[in-house]
């Protein structure tokens, strides 16, 4: 199993960066595909980002292509989210999801889940 925990939310201006970092547990995480997804208020949850559990090509969501950059550290189990050029668009809550091996964009693929950190980006 893979126990997730996020940090790094928090409210910033339009064109503003953000680090999210995702912290796991567990001894599967070496082996686990991580994906970020978001949810704002009142809409279903997207994806936003994913990477394999080798760290191969990564996958972004077309809205956040060329501003947001998911990365991992397997020696620190850790994977981040760098946000950058924000927009009061990308304002959600942030949650970040485990899977075994390959890294998929539907939400429903995912096993493991943290409790989210909320971005507020203001214009």
């Amino acid at each position: 199993q893979v126990q997730l925990v996020e940090s790094g939310g928090g409210l910033v201006q339009a064109g503003d960066s953000l680090r999210l970092s995702c912290a796991a547990s567990g001894r599967t995480f070496s082996s686990s595909a991580i994906a970020w997804f978001r949810q704002a208020t009142g809409k279903e949850r997207e994806f936003v980002a994913a990477i394999s559990w080798s760290a191969g090509s990564p996958y972004y969501a077309d809205s956040v292509k060329g501003r947001f950059t998911i990365s991992r550290d397997n020696a620190k189990n850790t994977v981040d989210l760098q946000m950058n050029s924000l927009k009061p668009e990308d304002s959600a809550v942030y949650y970040c999801a485990a899977r075994y091996l390959a890294a998929r964009t539907r939400s429903n693929e995912y096993n493991y889940w943290g409790q989210g950190t909320q971005v507020t980006v203001s214009s």
